[in-house]
């Protein structure tokens, strides 16, 4: 039997079961590759100690200091009532700030002779507060004397590595783990393309991993991760290149409007001309829809640059040409809106076979799950026979009973909301590969859409249609100013008083069915990052009757959320697109596709619990006509809150890709391959989507070239089998079904 190979030797084997337990289940770690691939997290120097001042609380962290003092106090207690309990305090410095360590009970003996005054330590431990001092209980801790052989093998170098850690293993057993495994870095083998390492000026794998993990300068640290970075981009973007490859290979049915066909008509009838932007995209879908590849696009723009409009285009093409499109929405209300926009766009031309209908009209059929059994035995009949050119749906569409009678475009609404599988699904029902558009309204910045759908091209409408009016941001400090929210109530009243109409968006329903059902789960509480966190958050059905009865009280106010039934979900929306209602108080179910142009304010409440592309969303259901908009998000977090700069920012741009930059600054990319699907964490240790633009740019020209020449990747066993270790099943799968 052959050996296994260095790195991918388990660490139970190397390290032991007990600590390549707590690695597998606490920081994913199985082999020695995976331990060499877990980088510090940041570099502690010798001579510097730790800014104690800057602690987080509630965070694990591990800090460089020094003892200032230890007092050992006795005290009584219930299991020491006669005054034998024992408590050893200990305060360290950093020179800065000050910290209390606090040791009870028997374990007080062992730190009582080792934390003498004048002692340098690394200690670990959760922050706390106690009697408004921040404290450690209990904290691990490694002396940094320096004068057994261990101590000064182990903290070898002027730099003392800190790892991503957990309350199980600290950030030293963690280092001391990877001292032991660190000779295998010779076996490494590099996914780098010689030629292409050289030209660059980059250091060999094994170089890079030595020094990363016992770096002398700060020189050997920056040249580690400049290697490491280029690893990771060049590695992921050899995958997405050879899927795209793959794709290239397929058969596609090339799909060309006539030229006096229901394209023609329908833009003949359209009582605006297309923006610059429009009709830029539209040529790039024409011109795939053309070829005999399968498509693959991703749209984006902002809200209301008139997606949908591009996107109805493409799929007349289509019809135009023999096939069918199917457009797969996210939610039973945005389906309905869509067929409802889309047949009130075409007219007559959504008419086919009946009275009335254009000579090129075809059917518009609309399938969801909540549809009754003789409405969709013929929307189903419609398909088969190909009388339907147009079919928009929710997940129904995927069911097996769905049968087409010539598949050639699949249009994906809000590509986030749809697991893999759903969107694979549909795409088999094509007798070949039916192209694919991809729509999202959450603007992403251009390297993270090369990162994320590097597999697909991408069009971008980033041109608001005349017509279309500013909207006004601005922040309601409710707990700081209450009178601003007063005011906020005032000016909806305004606008209604005005002949318009306003939303006001929760983040809850507020029956109980929105609690954790879970009474384990229950009890668990999250950190509050502020004072706001502490009480739930504010839900529909509660404000709605709050202002129903007082603040907007004798305005017609009414309630909309995922759970009512879709009959009145679709009731309500009438009637508030109808100006029968005032003001509708809704959960984030309006974010996507509800259009109401006389809908001039929107109020969100506890608009923290929110993140910046959802607030981007939702501000964009207002300002929707010729009426300037106005977005209101009240909060109660303090000035000083993350939260609380992250409204601001909102409030202070109306640029969705400047918006998604600071979002993604903020958040990280913790879901870069697409693992908010795939449940798979992120694939990015080193590389930074934002920061690192220029690589990621320069990393996807490589692998383009490279996987041209050379598609199998036959001459590079190390890119191989860092492909291996990217793309374990599951993300194979996610890459296959894009």
């Amino acid at each position: 039997m052959d050996a296994v190979p260095a790195l991918e030797e388990p660490l139970k084997k190397v390290l032991g079961p007990p600590t390549a337990k707590v690695m597998a289940e606490h920081l994913g770690l199985h082999t020695v590759g995976d331990l060499l691939h877990h980088y510090p997290r940041r570099y502690e120097e010798r001579g510097q100690l730790t800014h104690l001042a800057d602690l987080p609380m509630d965070e694990h962290v591990t800090v460089v200091a020094m003892v200032a003092d230890a007092r050992l106090h006795t005290f009584a207690s219930a299991k020491a009532p006669r005054g034998k309990g024992q408590r050893l305090e200990v305060t360290i410095t950093d020179g800065n700030g000050r910290l209390q360590l606090v040791f009870f009970g028997n374990g007080v003996h062992k730190p009582h002779k080792e934390l003498l005054p004048g002692t340098r330590a690394m200690f670990a431990g959760k922050v706390s507060v106690f009697n408004r001092r921040l404290q450690l209980q209990h904290p691990a801790y490694e002396l940094l004397r320096g004068d057994s052989e261990e101590t000064v093998e182990t903290w070898a170098g002027a730099l003392i590595p800190l790892y991503p850690a957990t309350a199980k293993l600290e950030s030293w057993k963690i280092g001391k783990a990877i001292q032991t495994v660190l000779p295998s870095v010779q076996e490494a083998l590099d996914p780098l393309p010689e030629g292409l390492r050289e030209g660059r000026g980059l250091l060999s794998l094994p170089e890079a991993l030595l020094k990363i993990h016992r770096p002398h300068t700060k020189a050997d640290i920056a040249d580690a991760r400049a290697r490491l970075k280029w690893d990771e981009a060049f590695v992921l973007q050899v995958a997405l290149a050879r899927r795209r490859h793959a794709d290239a290979q397929l058969p596609a049915v090339p799909r060309r409007p006539r030229p006096d066909g229901l394209l023609a008509a329908f833009d003949d009838r359209l009582p605006f001309t297309l923006t610059e932007g429009q009709r830029k995209v539209s040529e790039e879908i024409f011109d795939d829809l053309a070829t005999e590849h399968p498509m693959h696009r991703l749209l984006q723009g902002e809200v209301g640059s008139g997606k949908t409009l591009v996107a109805l285009r493409a799929m007349l093409a289509v019809v135009d040409a023999g096939g069918q499109a199917a457009m797969l929405a996210p939610t039973e209300v945005l389906a309905q809106q869509h067929h409802r926009s889309v047949v009130e766009m075409m007219g007559e031309l959504a008419e086919g076979g009946m009275l009335g209908g254009a000579e090129d009209a075809t059917k518009v059929v609309l399938l969801t799950g909540s549809m009754g059994a003789a409405a969709r035995r013929q929307a189903l009949l419609d398909l088969v026979t190909g009388e339907a050119g147009i079919v928009i749906g929710t997940h129904a569409l995927i069911e097996d009973k769905v049968r087409f009678h010539d598949l050639g475009l699949v249009v994906v609404d809000e590509q986030h909301r749809f697991g893999v599988e759903q969107r694979d699904a549909l795409r088999g029902k094509g007798t070949q590969p039916p192209h694919l558009l991809v729509m999202t309204a959450t603007p992403i910045p251009r390297t993270v859409a090369m990162t994320v759908f590097g597999d697909l091209e991408t069009s971008v409408l980033d041109q608001l249609p005349a017509g279309r009016s500013p909207i006004a941001s601005h922040v309601v400090p409710a707990a700081d100013k209450p009178h601003f929210l007063a005011r906020a109530w005032e000016r909806v009243r305004e606008e209604v008083a005005n002949g318009h109409q306003a939303y006001v968006v929760c983040p809850r329903i507020g029956d109980d069915a929105d609690e954790p059902a879970d009474p384990k789960k229950a009890g668990k509480k999250k950190p509050p990052e502020d004072e706001a966190d502490k009480r739930p958050p504010l839900a529909v059905l509660d404000v709605a009757d709050q202002l129903a009865g007082g603040p907007l009280r004798g305005l017609r106010v009414e309630v909309l959320h995922g759970r009512m039934p879709p009959d009145d979900k679709d009731a309500v929306m009438r009637r508030f697109a109808a100006g029968e209602a005032d003001v509708l108080v809704a959960t984030t179910v309006i974010e996507v596709g509800v259009n109401v142009p006389n809908a001039t304010a929107m109020v969100i409440m506890d608009a923290d619990r929110f993140g910046v592309s959802q607030l981007h969303q939702l501000r964009g259901r207002v300002g929707r006509g010729a009426a300037p908009g106005l977005c209101l998000l009240v909060t109660e977090t303090p000035e000083a809150a993350a939260a609380r700069r992250r409204l601001n920012a909102v409030a202070a741009t109306l640029d969705g890709f400047e918006l998604s930059r600071i979002d993604l600054e903020q958040r990280r990319e913790g879901d870069v391959l697409g693992q908010a699907q795939s449940g798979v964490r992120s694939s990015l240790r080193v590389l930074a989507v934002i920061e690192d633009e220029e690589i990621i740019a320069e990393a996807r020209e490589e692998a383009t070239a490279l996987v041209a020449a050379d598609p199998e990747l036959t001459r590079l066993p190390g890119l191989r089998t860092a492909l291996d270790a990217l793309l374990d099943e599951e993300r194979e799968q996610y890459l296959e079904k894009g």
